[in-house]
């Protein structure tokens, strides 16, 4: 299915105290192994949005063809990194993969599991525990409704005005906010030992 991708990849990883998006699983920062894994899925484009440590983050992905793109607002909230997708896809017509970095049991059949089942009549989304979340496969209209959104507000609040679809991934309930999630996900064999 043609479809474009974005990696949501500002955060200031406020709780956690050091940048999610470059710690390590097999020695690939996170943010590159989610990238990897995106591109596996052939997108048309492939945004991935920058924000806190813009800079480590864009050397690491030097090598992969991508569009890096700045969020100035990042501390205002995931809705701003939205914001800067949705302006940059204006006008396109494809579905949009949409993930983040912190979901350390995230593989590629996640998003192949996505987009085999989107059929465009409502956006594709993850189901873990009693949530609903990313990765998801949005229609061009849900993400072009991103202008309307403010702060940490997600598309969660668009999905409860329409339902979508829903791919059952509990393991993804999991994400890195704090010490404890990363110390899980290294006793899991998710995640790199930090350094001492």
């Amino acid at each position: 299915m043609a479809h474009d991708a974005v990696v949501l990849a500002a955060g200031g990883s406020r709780r956690l105290g050091r940048a999610k998006q470059l710690l390590t699983a097999g020695g690939e920062a996170l943010v590159a192994r989610v990238v990897r894994r995106v591109l596996a899925t052939r997108p048309s484009r492939t945004l991935v949005i920058l924000g806190a440590h813009e800079h480590a983050i864009a050397a690491v992905l030097e090598p992969y063809e991508v569009e890096l793109l700045s969020n100035p607002a990042w501390e205002a909230g995931i809705a701003s990194s939205l914001h800067v997708a949705a302006r940059a896809l204006h006008g396109r017509d494809h579905p949009v993969l949409l993930t983040v970095v912190d979901q350390p049991a995230l593989e590629t059949h996640h998003f192949a599991n996505l987009l085999a089942a989107h059929d465009g009549s409502t956006d594709t989304v993850s189901a873990y525990g009693d949530a609903l979340g990313v990765p998801a496969v949005l229609r061009a209209w849900t993400l072009a409704r991103a202008e309307g959104l403010t702060g940490d507000t997600g598309f969660r609040r668009l999905w409860s005005e329409a339902t979508p679809r829903a791919v059952r991934a509990d393991e993804l309930a999991d994400d890195l906010d704090n010490e404890a999630d990363v110390a899980r996900a290294i006793a899991a064999g998710q995640l790199d030992a930090l350094p001492r």
